[in-house]
């Protein structure tokens, strides 16, 4: 279908930090804080590039804009080796929902992938059981200062491993232990969701949610698969569909010099699989920042105003803001909508409602979604 693009309204002033969030797409093992970091792999005799707190977090985040992909995957070698004991999981577990909360976070979904935790000979059941008892110290400690948060865990299989089966059992297993849903991550290139085909089948005939990342590292096929064969209810970051749109603007109009010329105004027409994604409200995990990072806009343009994020919101996809890796794009939540502010002129209706998306969108009952709806629409009201 065909309809206009239109420009932003214009922003105003307000407080993002003090608003309610809602985080979906934030992994455990890229949202450490550079000196636990450090205090851990003391404990543990790994090495680091820096045993400085400041230092270390400024070679996090130089790393993982480097444009080097080695470089990137070399960050979560670090993170990853000091997340090998109870309690160096626990730690970090509750120091990440203790961040949440700190950045305004009222409901997040912390993913990680189990499987690479087992290298001091814990278990995988351990291993999610030492996470949750870190989530739930985390949300104790915030309801002490006199502040809520809900947390629960995506369990994630590497779609470059053979153990979708077993991690999706794994998830399903401790569905009433704080699993709330189940994800494929890693290199998306060349492993598409039909590789866990079975694994997903299992899920969905346990009735378990799936968030499939897809549509980042590569494109329609990918996304295509997550939906057919991940089942997914959710795209993780899915920013990639918007090359199922076209988008046709008017020569003569692109011609004129005025500044207020029709060539602001574009005919944009979806193919199939994104009025598929479009209509059917399936939820986009877009990450701004680390969109922009690891390449995944490179076929929009260099820079972050070259997103498709806001021709998507515009056009009613189902956009939802988030992080990703807080520690290697060095971001809060709060960062990635004050930068959407800045680059597309968003304003406070626009942050609600991308709010919103995420709430509604949440693995959550529906009471406690409507709850959690409910909760942040009085925040935003009180605000008048």
């Amino acid at each position: 279908m065909t309809e206009p693009i239109l420009d932003a309204a214009p922003a105003i002033d307000f407080d993002l930090k003090s608003l309610p969030k809602v985080s979906l797409h934030d992994h455990l093992d890229g949202g450490l804080r550079p000196a636990t970091i450090i205090e851990l792999a003391e404990a543990v005799g790994h090495t680091l590039p820096s045993t400085d707190p400041v230092a270390l977090g400024e070679w996090f985040r130089e790393s993982a804009d480097s444009g080097s992909l080695v470089r990137y995957l070399e960050t979560f070698d670090h993170t990853i080796a000091v997340m090998q004991t109870k309690e160096g999981l626990f730690r970090v577990a509750k120091e990440f929902v203790e961040d949440l909360a700190d950045d305004g976070v009222v409901y997040g979904e912390v993913r990680w992938a189990p499987e690479q935790h087992l290298q001091k000979g814990l278990t995988l059941d351990e291993v999610v059981e030492a996470i949750q008892e870190g989530l739930d110290a985390g949300v104790d400690a915030v309801a002490e200062t006199g502040r809520d948060i809900q947390v629960g865990q995506l369990i994630t299989a590497m779609r470059h491993a053979d153990r979708g089966q077993e991690i999706a059992e794994l998830a399903v297993r401790h569905r009433n232990n704080g699993a709330v849903g189940f994800d494929i991550a890693g290199a998306e290139d060349g492993f598409l969701p039909s590789r866990f085909r079975d694994a997903f089948t299992y899920l969905a005939q346990h009735n378990f949610p799936a968030t499939v990342h897809a549509g980042e590292a590569a494109g329609l096929e990918s996304i295509q698969s997550a939906l057919v064969d991940g089942r997914a209810l959710r795209l993780g970051h899915g920013v990639r569909i918007a090359e199922d749109i076209t988008v046709e603007f008017d020569d003569e109009d692109a011609d004129a010099e005025s500044e207020e010329a029709d060539a602001n105004i574009g005919m944009v027409t979806l193919g199939e699989l994104s009025s598929w994604i479009r209509d059917r409200g399936i939820a986009l995990e877009i990450c701004p920042s680390s969109n922009l990072q690891t390449g995944a806009i490179a076929g929009f343009g260099e820079g972050i105003e070259s997103h498709p994020l806001d021709m998507l919101y515009q056009l009613g996809f189902n956009v939802t803001i988030n992080t990703d890796n807080r520690l290697m794009s060095g971001v809060t939540l709060t960062d990635e909508f004050e930068l959407l502010v800045e680059t597309f002129d968003y304003d406070l209706d626009d942050i609600l409602e991308l709010t919103l998306n995420a709430a509604e969108a949440a693995f959550l009952p529906l009471e406690e979604k409507e709850a959690l709806v409910e909760y942040i629409n009085d925040a935003y009201a009180n605000l008048a």
